[in-house]
């Protein structure tokens, strides 16, 4: 397939999800799996093959997302019926003051999104969010984005991600330097891409007055019964905690000992927020008078609203994979290739181009150090630290439909799609482009 061609169809697709679902106002699951079959089918992919790529996609995606998105809103539900949610939110609000909740957000976006992926930290938090913007009157936007600028900042650049330590192996990087120039690049470019954007972008992007989601999570308690600080953060950051033990199994214990498989199989992301969540049922339930029958009764009408969620979600996985499959994320990559740029850039751009294709961060990013590392290689002077993190910026540019992320922010927060696309894929854009700069920086100071 001719890349020209390749990227043609890409975008004639990408723009038909985006007219059909935004100004038509169709159904996006059955907009998303129609244009996926039909781009297929341009490509030239064999008609038997189409629907078997998209249930793949599908599958793929919500294998993990769907056990996460159950987990983090039943987590999220004990925060809020029991008031943990609003005790965090009234502590942040009383050390920031009200004014510079923004501020707080991305912070807690920050220190809760080291250990975890990007879709973790945002279930757990979102409840904090929304008890945030309700208790000091700030616009939604303001509160939410500067928190998934933290999250997605940090997961992008940030070992020990998977993605990011992936990187560090291919390109031989030291993961101490590249942990300490990864907080150098992140954190200008998340304040940017977070509380600076959202000032700019929230007063003008009003959200629905009702909010299905930020209903279940708002808290309806007195402040003087609300649980204590502690115990709240101390279950809310139970995942955080057994995910950094994982992480860290090789330095705490020999590889392949019985304390190693414990760390690395309650570090898992499902399992350690399944310990939450079992957690929450006592901290948050069982001691704050809830009884097993209510406990039930929220978890189970807590996920009626996240179907559609998951539902979108495995759709754009869908959607991704057929574009692997058909063969038009190849032809777009090998087009990128072809472009006479610097290693820092070329790492950035096809991370960028990637990204743009399938729609995962991760898989961008382990996709363009697979290619370029070997390049690096035989290129003296190449900053091994400065690739991993010019690779990690290219990752997280311009979220879109066929990327996960984009489908949970959007309906979590209750935006139309163009308002997602304005508020979430140009913050990851700025994000992308603000790290790049830094890194660019870096390398001409010599770093």
């Amino acid at each position: 397939m001719p890349p020209a061609y390749a990227v043609g169809l890409a975008i004639v697709a990408v723009l038909a999800l985006i007219i059909l679902i935004a100004r038509f106002k169709l159904n996006p699951f059955i907009v998303i799996f129609v244009i996926s079959l039909a781009m297929a089918l341009a490509a030239g992919m064999p008609a038997d093959k189409v629907v078997k790529s998209f249930e793949t996609g599908v599958g793929n995606s919500l294998g993990h997302i769907a056990i996460i998105i159950a987990l983090g809103t039943m987590l999220g539900k004990m925060l809020a019926e029991s008031g943990g949610a609003a005790q965090i939110a009234n502590t942040l609000i009383r050390w920031f003051g009200p004014n510079n909740v923004h501020w707080a957000m991305l912070f807690i976006g920050i220190i809760v999104g080291l250990p975890v992926f990007f879709e973790v930290g945002f279930v757990l938090l979102i409840p904090i969010a929304f008890n945030v913007a309700k208790n000091t009157g700030r616009p939604l936007l303001l509160v939410a984005l500067p928190l998934v600028a933290g999250l997605s900042a940090v997961h992008g650049l940030m070992p020990p991600h998977p993605a990011a330590m992936l990187a560090v192996q291919a390109f031989h990087a030291d993961i101490g330097k590249t942990i300490l120039l990864a907080l150098i690049v992140g954190i200008p470019a998340a304040i940017i891409a977070g509380p600076v954007y959202a000032l700019f972008i929230g007063p003008r992007t009003p959200l629905p007055a009702e909010n299905p989601m930020a209903e279940q999570f708002i808290n309806h308690i007195p402040d003087d019964k609300l649980p204590g600080f502690g115990i709240t953060l101390l279950t809310i950051l139970l995942p955080v905690i057994l995910m950094l033990l994982g992480s860290f199994a090789t330095v705490l214990t020999p590889a392949g000992s019985g304390l190693y498989v414990f760390l690395n199989f309650i570090g898992n992301a499902d399992i350690s927020l399944l310990l939450a969540v079992i957690l929450s049922f006592y901290t948050l339930g069982l001691l704050r008078g809830m009884t097993r029958e209510t406990i039930l009764a929220f978890t189970n009408e807590c996920l009626a609203p996240t179907a559609m969620i998951t539902l979108l979600i495995g759709a754009g996985g869908g959607f991704g994979r057929v574009l692997i499959d058909s063969g038009v994320s190849h032809a777009i990559v090998t087009m990128a290739l072809s472009a006479h740029v610097s290693l820092l850039l070329l790492a950035w751009l096809l991370a960028a181009v990637v990204r743009l294709a399938v729609g995962s961060s991760t898989v961008a990013m382990i996709t363009s150090a697979g290619i370029v590392a070997p390049i690096a290689a035989h290129a003296p002077g190449a900053s091994a630290p400065l690739l991993v993190l010019a690779t990690g910026a290219g990752s997280l540019i311009f979220s879109h439909v066929n990327d996960g992320g984009f489908w949970l922010v959007k309906q979590y927060l209750n935006m139309s799609v163009e308002q997602t696309l304005k508020s979430w894929s140009v913050l990851e854009t700025i994000l992308s482009i603000g790290a790049l700069a830094m890194v660019l920086i870096l390398a001409a100071v010599g770093v």
